[in-house]
């Protein structure tokens, strides 16, 4: 595996100054109740699903469209995605002018899909009977890309959309510090890696004491198990999860390069645990999670990591669900 270049702390500040232009500088919040739930001495939370199109996604897209030539721009581009980074690069796309093509699987959740159309991208569906479907949908994108001359953009496993997405990691830095704390241990789920691969390089450049925990679901933690063997590893196809955006098989090796220099560990969670992640944050800290953003949550309160009298932050990574799929959550947590 040839590993693609990190991006540098300078890479990711360019990349932050220029996303923050379409962004929004999502709030840090402090929980005293889930410090004292856990035993940690402060716990933050930083929700990304109060950012534009309802997750981090649109930090990545937006840097990822800038790097595009004149003419790869007026084509336009082609991804495949469950469905944040098809709304994230929806919306950027809608902001810079760019049309944007989005292959999703036929069983993405609906409010996902019907909002990827509503900012103005075209929504080719795949079904995948018993296939991964992460697998239909990169070739039917690339099927796309190849016959329509558009470009192909991965969801994660790209060095610039990890660069674009370290901007979360630089802004929460920067809000921990005006609050004078530094985080001893952050939890960030995982589905491909663009997200914590981003922070986490974030982290190793300016708080490389933080112990980074990368959570997963169970049966999909790709990247906690490639990052204990040393190599990419994929999982093998088994049970589905709550989790629709954490369900990828391997990491991206974009993602997985960063992630190993910067030392983080991988754990995982099941799907009870993250329902009841969905209700403490409900409850505690009046936030809508949708499954996979809550992950994180639901490793602090679930996953026996020792938290006692540290400083901790989770990252909340979205909230793209719909009310109906809210309470039937709700009812089973």
């Amino acid at each position: 595996m040839i590993e693609p270049p990190i991006p540098s702390l300078d890479h990711i500040q360019r990349a932050y100054a220029e996303t923050a232009k379409a962004t929004q500088r999502t709030p840090l919040l402090e929980s005293a109740a889930l410090a004292h739930q856990t035993g940690a001495a402060r716990v933050f939370v930083k929700p990304e699903s109060l950012q534009w199109a309802g997750s981090f996604k649109v930090r990545g897209a937006y840097w990822r469209l800038k790097q595009l030539s004149p003419a790869e721009a007026r084509k336009g581009v082609v991804a495949y995605s469950s469905g944040n980074f098809a709304q994230g690069l929806a919306a950027a796309g809608q902001a810079l002018g760019i049309p944007v093509t989005i292959v999703m699987p036929i069983d993405a959740p609906v409010a996902k899909r019907e909002a990827t159309a509503g900012y103005g991208a075209r929504v080719v569906l795949t079904d995948h009977g018993d296939r991964a479907r992460e697998e239909v949908a990169a070739a039917k994108a690339r099927e796309i890309a190849a016959t329509e001359g558009l470009a192909l953009l991965h969801p994660f496993d790209d060095p610039e959309i990890v660069a674009g997405q370290a901007g979360a990691g630089l802004e929460v830095l920067d809000q921990l510090a005006a609050r004078g704390a530094a985080a001893d241990l952050l939890f960030c789920q995982v589905g491909g890696g663009g997200l914590i691969g981003g922070i986490s390089l974030a982290f190793h450049y300016l708080s490389p004491r933080t112990r980074i925990l990368a959570v997963e679901p169970e049966g999909f933690n790709g990247m906690g198990s490639s990052l204990a063997q040393g190599g990419i590893e994929t999982m093998p196809l088994g049970p589905s999860s709550i989790c629709d955006g954490l369900m990828a098989r391997a990491p991206g090796i974009a993602p997985f390069a960063a992630l190993k220099t910067a030392g983080a560990e991988g754990i995982t969670v099941n799907d009870a645990a993250v329902r009841r992640a969905m209700k403490i944050a409900f409850e505690r800290l009046k936030l809508v999670l949708e499954p996979s953003g809550a992950a994180s949550l639901a490793a602090l309160v679930d996953s026996g990591i020792d938290v006692a009298g540290k400083t901790v932050l989770v990252i909340a990574t979205g909230g793209n669900i719909s009310l109906a799929d809210f309470m039937a959550h709700m009812e089973n947590a």
